[in-house]
């Protein structure tokens, strides 16, 4: 008798169904997503129409996180290894409510789509939590703003987290091992660039020679190489266009360079205004029920 073959595995397409995605379930070849997703090698997450992308330095000028400024807050992602059991994400609820109650913020959790938000509230604003658990990855989306925008940030995040891949790769981690972050090319070039400033400024503030090899510039030499970007169409306003545009700055900037309260909504509705002024119908979609659509229709 014949062995009975299993079914394959179902695969969607960016938009059928609510993600985030494994790369190996999904039918959308990722060079369709140059546009649309932000390469980060461990995750390609999607940009939002009209955002700003910003890269924070750690305090050794080494890129530490990728977060997109919208018009409503900051949102950020990282994808971790986790155990083929999964359930990861129960554990980390508990710890990090803990973790923030101890650092002083009133923390609450809320029942979302895929399970358990995480909210601390500051002075400053709110931070909600929200994490997922996939094929032996664990993906966590930060969402940070004003206060008077948090339900608007909280459906946001959503939209965004529902667009987001994760390419885990086949290489044993350990559970909660952070998945590296590999910047493209075009980021990565405006990261080295900052490198090099930042460096530079220390050098001249503490009065090293640079020709002494004691203050060395450090231009991502330790980074994972990045892919080559693929070659498509720029579209307006879309992931490369935003690459090329992003802000750098380090673990502590100043708060003139990091927007907060009422500057994200300034600095990205002029965003949002000048990409709508260069939008036309024969323009390209940034992709099929974006996350900025999607987020545009629900406040309709």
């Amino acid at each position: 008798m014949a062995a009975k073959n299993e079914a394959a595995p179902e695969k969607f397409s960016i938009g059928d169904t609510a993600g985030p995605y494994d790369t190996g379930d999904l039918l959308t070849p990722l060079g369709e997503l140059a546009n649309s997703h932000l390469d980060l090698g461990s995750l390609l997450m999607p940009v939002v129409e009209g955002g700003q992308v910003t890269v924070e330095m750690s305090a050794t000028h080494e890129p530490e996180a990728v977060y997109l400024v919208t018009p409503v807050g900051r949102i950020g992602m990282h994808a971790f290894a986790a155990p083929r059991s999964g359930g990861m994400w129960r554990e980390v609820v508990r710890e990090l409510a803990e973790s923030l109650r101890a650092d002083g913020a009133q923390t609450a959790i809320e029942d979302g789509h895929w399970g358990r938000e995480v909210i601390a509230r500051v002075p400053d604003g709110s931070h909600r939590f929200i994490g997922v658990d996939g094929p032996r990855w664990m993906v966590r989306c930060v969402a940070s703003g004003p206060a008077e925008s948090e339900v608007q940030l909280a459906q946001l995040a959503r939209a965004v987290l529902a667009e987001t891949v994760v390419r885990r790769g086949n290489e044993p981690q350990p559970p909660r091992e952070l998945l590296p972050i590999v910047l493209p090319p075009v980021l990565a070039e405006q990261v080295s660039a900052a490198q090099q400033q930042m460096s530079q400024e220390a050098v001249e503030a503490t009065g090293v020679d640079p020709e002494t090899g004691s203050f060395p510039s450090q231009p991502l030499s330790n980074a994972p190489t990045a892919r080559p970007e693929p070659e498509a169409e720029i579209v307006p306003g879309g992931a490369m266009m935003q690459s090329a545009a992003a802000t750098v700055y380090s673990e502590t900037p100043d708060r003139a360079e990091e927007p907060t309260g009422d500057a994200y909504a300034e600095v990205a509705e002029e965003s949002v205004t000048d990409a709508d002024e260069a939008t036309d119908e024969s323009a390209a979609s940034p992709s099929r029920g974006s996350a900025m659509s999607r987020f545009r229709k629900r406040r309709r």
